[in-house]
């Protein structure tokens, strides 16, 4: 990498445009439920196809980080994540949306999406090959466990119930394994529906758990002649948004580790991000789960570092990160290039090109996210009998736009309906989306390692024998006893008897 590289490409009025048109591509299109940025990447690997490389790679990284952050509008204003990235973010932003202060919501989504995308891309310059060479030594044992570790963590946030979070991060898993087999190649619970063979598209999946069943709870109510709480626009300090700064660091950190292991990605991410956010902030605005900034911020520090991190894989070991990167790839090949460890020495060019179309992306990020998404915001100040019918025929739209196929929009009333009485049950349905996310990958590399331990003289040390291995499994296992309900109750009378006990006594006059 080349810092004057870098520079060359940011005063470089062609690539300033192209890469602000990206962005502004990527805002509208990753705002639209279902709609994704994997979709707008898609799209432009052909209009690209005859373009310079640095050109293509400008484009493509405007609309990349633009578009990551932008799912978060959705997730804050309607309740629908416009990527499953989004999906922690709906848990603190469309509460605090509810209560009047979507701005506020979004200034912090906006602010933390910029931090965290910075950060990022700053670990893609200055530390792709450290953090490729600790990503080479996971095996398939290791990712099972860091997937477990995420679900398990999962199950204690999104539910007042850990068991309800569990059970349902396990119809996520369960959702994840129809198709065909990744073995041996057969149908595997799809009953003989033909349309199943291809497996559960997440898109549908996410539109309806999140969009239609939004829709279903909110008629349910009795409410749909009801009007949204107006927005109003609100003074929202920059020294106040600020105060997660140095939390977001940490955050970032774990997106963009994350983010370097492949197949990881933005989900797994956002979600333990908000785990740490719920251990380290002793005092948030408001309970998590209510509208606290804090979620926010963690969520969208980590997605967005996921950014830079997803790349790190792509660039030195030709493994894309994440869905994005993988289609980032066909326009390396497309233009001749070849992802792989000697990239960076072969390639300065396109990799200075990426970087600055990523800063670049970062300004226009801060830039857009502070005079469109006031105008975006206006939607919720629509009433509910004109934004019920336009959010159904959006998740409609955008269930569709994922295969253009009409059984996913029957997916998509499915999981609907299945949301709506969950969701009516007290069962969280944030934890089905991660499941869906990551029961692929736990089913394949759990049976990756244990055909490879198999051939062991001793199994058990080949499975759990590794330090990192060790390490992910202690972490799971305190995980899940600290969320067993006797074990909490304990650690929250104790650390009621702590508070009392801090308290100053008064002496008897």
């Amino acid at each position: 990498m080349s810092i004057l590289g870098v520079l060359a490409y940011c005063v470089n009025i062609r690539f300033i445009v192209l890469t602000f048109l990206g962005s502004l591509a990527g805002m509208f299109v990753g705002a639209i439920p279902g709609l994704s940025v994997s979709l707008a990447t898609a799209l432009l690997v052909s209009i690209t196809y005859t373009w310079s490389t640095e050109d293509a790679m400008g484009t493509i990284m405007g609309v990349y980080v633009v578009g990551v952050f932008s799912g978060a509008l959705s997730a804050i204003l309607v309740n629908i994540p416009g990527a499953p990235s989004s999906v922690v973010t709906t848990m603190d932003g469309h509460p605090l949306a509810k209560r009047g202060k979507a701005f506020k919501a979004l200034k912090y989504a906006t602010v933390y999406s910029f931090i965290g995308s910075v950060f990022g891309l700053v670990a893609l310059a200055i530390l792709a090959k450290p953090i490729t060479a600790l990503a080479l030594k996971f095996q398939p044992m290791d990712y099972f466990l860091l997937a477990l570790f995420g679900l398990a963590t999962v199950g204690s946030l999104t539910s007042k119930s850990f068991s309800k979070g569990l059970i349902a991060a396990l119809i996520g898993i369960f959702f994840s394994l129809i198709g065909l087999d990744s073995v041996v190649g057969s149908p595997r619970l799809t009953f003989g529906i033909q349309g199943l063979k291809s497996g559960i598209a997440t898109v549908p999946a996410l539109v309806g758990l999140f969009g239609f069943a939004e829709v279903l709870c909110t008629v349910s109510d009795g409410c749909a002649e009801g009007e949204v709480t107006k927005l109003e626009k609100m003074v929202v300090k920059t020294g106040e948004v600020l105060k997660e700064f140095w939390h977001s660091i940490y955050y970032c950190v774990i997106g963009t580790f994350v983010g370097a292991l492949p197949g990881a990605g933005g989900p797994v991410a956002a979600f333990l991000a908000y785990s740490e956010a719920k251990r380290i902030v002793k005092n948030p605005s408001v309970p998590f789960g209510e509208g606290a900034v804090e979620g926010i911020a963690a969520s969208e520090s980590a997605n967005n570092a996921c950014i830079g991190g997803a790349l790190i894989p792509m660039l030195t070991l030709a493994i894309p990160g994440d869905a994005v990167t993988a289609i980032i790839m066909s326009v390396f090949y497309i233009h001749g290039l070849q992802p792989g460890p000697n990239f960076l020495k072969t390639s300065g060019e396109a990799f200075n090109a990426i970087l600055a179309g990523g800063f670049l992306g970062c300004v226009f990020l801060l830039v857009l996210g502070t005079l469109l998404t006031p105008v975006v915001s206006k939607v919720i100040s629509v009433p509910k009998k004109i934004l019920l019918p336009v959010v159904t025929v959006l998740c409609v739209v955008g269930a569709y736009a994922c295969n253009t196929r009409m059984f996913d929009v029957g997916l998509m009333f499915f999981f609907g309906i299945l949301g709506y009485f969950l969701r009516t049950r007290g069962y969280s349905v944030a934890p089905i989306t991660l499941g869906l996310v990551l029961g692929g990958m736990m089913d394949t590399n759990f049976r990756r390692a244990v055909s490879l331990a198999s051939t062991a003289e001793n199994p058990v040390i080949a499975l759990f024998g590794r330090p990192i291995t060790i390490v992910l499994t202690v972490i799971t296992f305190i995980t899940i006893i600290s969320n067993i309900p006797a074990v909490r109750s304990l650690r929250i009378k104790k650390d009621s008897r702590v508070e009392l006990e801090t308290v100053p006594k008064m002496r008897p006059e």
